[in-house]
């Protein structure tokens, strides 16, 4: 049975700013969020809750903005934070505090480099450390509604009142394998990338999965595109989807067309996004046609090819003996797209993005040798 919370309501600056005062001092700070995003960019924070240990503290942030007091217990002035796949929260807390957490330990970033697990949930987490199993009934409740009730109050604090046990365990864990700065190198990281994220993602572009289909000027196109989105629904506060999908945009690039006619003939293009934005796509369509061929990005390989195959293939034989041998996912060492990557810079003549830091340790030269070993045999084969 999961231990009872004890829970503490917060909805005035006084008391918010009596548990910042109770907090300062602690070891660590278990943090959480439940927040509501379907119809905006930027999450609504719903609810906050704190702990550092028996006791959790659910603050309000519908009633209340975020005093100096909380702003200084979640930054670099306050006690390490411990969340659980926490890009979002960090996103939650910097949009109603204005700060980056920091500095913080994410204990499934911790169970991903204790196991094959790399996307543990924080119930499981739970269970397999303590064999408590938590409620999940309340995962899809509406925390906007006010009061809580006794069921969401229950649920919000469990959320919380359990980190600092599971980061002991894995705390320890980690010093035995001798992983703890590995994690600790990962959480910077994290702080790292929420801090450039508060900018608009001028690379979203990379992201999509066909990319490679596109000739130079269609992917210098999409690049101007998925910026132009990026800033429009940061300043409108609009989910992407419902500005314009990645699908149209991509089709746009592809078709690049000159005038409202073209546009509107894109597949999936809707009269009304021509109606609306069809002045704004051309415009960028229009520079990405006028660039000089020296301006433009490269082409990319096709992974489909066989020398691409082949390499890609090499290393992710690579990854995946050393995963085996430390006993963790292959997708913890390196991901997809990362050797992707790599295999695109090898065959261009470019510099290699091999991995940094302790997985470049690991990594950097196994990863560089099967790419010359590729090489070899594709001359060997000629």
């Amino acid at each position: 049975m999961p231990q009872e919370p004890i829970s503490h309501w917060i909805d005035t600056p006084d008391a918010l700013d009596a548990v910042c005062d109770e907090l300062a001092d602690v070891r660590w700070l278990a943090v959480d969020t439940e927040f509501f995003r379907e119809s905006s960019f930027y999450p609504v924070a719903a609810l906050i809750q704190l702990s550092a240990g028996e006791h959790a503290y659910l603050v309000d942030p519908q009633a209340l903005a975020a005093t100096p007091a909380v702003c200084r217990l979640l930054g670099p002035e306050g006690p390490v934070k411990l969340l659980h796949a926490s890009s979002e929260d960090l996103e939650v807390l910097f949009n109603w505090s204005g700060v980056v957490v920091q500095p913080l330990i994410d204990t499934q970033l911790a169970q991903g480099l204790l196991s094959e697990d790399p996307a543990i949930g924080y119930q499981r987490l739970v269970e397999h450390w303590t064999g408590d199993s938590l409620p999940k009934g309340e995962t899809r409740s509406d925390w906007l509604v006010r009061p809580l009730s006794e069921a969401q109050r229950r649920y919000a604090a469990l959320d919380v009142i359990y980190l600092p046990t599971l980061w002991e365990a894995q705390r320890q864990a980690l010093l035995e394998s001798q992983r703890l700065s590995w994690l600790e190198a990962d959480c910077a990281a994290l702080v790292a990338q929420a801090q450039r994220s508060l900018d608009s993602d001028g690379e979203w572009f990379r992201r999509h999965r066909q990319l490679w289909r596109l000739g130079p000027r269609s992917i210098a196109a999409y690049q101007r595109l998925t910026a132009w989105r990026e800033a429009e629904v940061r300043s409108r506060n609009l989910p992407r989807n419902w500005l314009v999908s990645d699908k149209v945009l991509f089709a746009v690039a592809e078709r690049m067309p000159a005038n409202r006619y073209e546009l509107a003939a894109v597949e999936d293009i809707k009269p009304s996004l021509v109606k609306r934005e069809g002045d704004a796509l051309l415009a960028l369509v229009r520079e990405a046609a006028q660039l000089d061929e020296a301006e433009l990005p490269p082409a990319l390989p096709s992974p489909l090819s066989g020398p691409f195959k082949k390499r890609l293939k090499r290393l992710k034989r690579c990854v995946g003996e050393t995963a085996e041998r430390l006993g963790v996912a292959p997708e913890v060492l390196a991901r997809r797209r990362e050797l992707e990557a790599l295999v695109a810079a090898d065959l261009e003549g470019r510099a290699l993005p091999l991995p940094d830091g302790w997985r470049g340790e690991l990594l950097a030269e196994p990863l560089r040798q099967a790419l010359d070993g590729a090489a070899v045999d594709a001359q060997g084969s000629v």
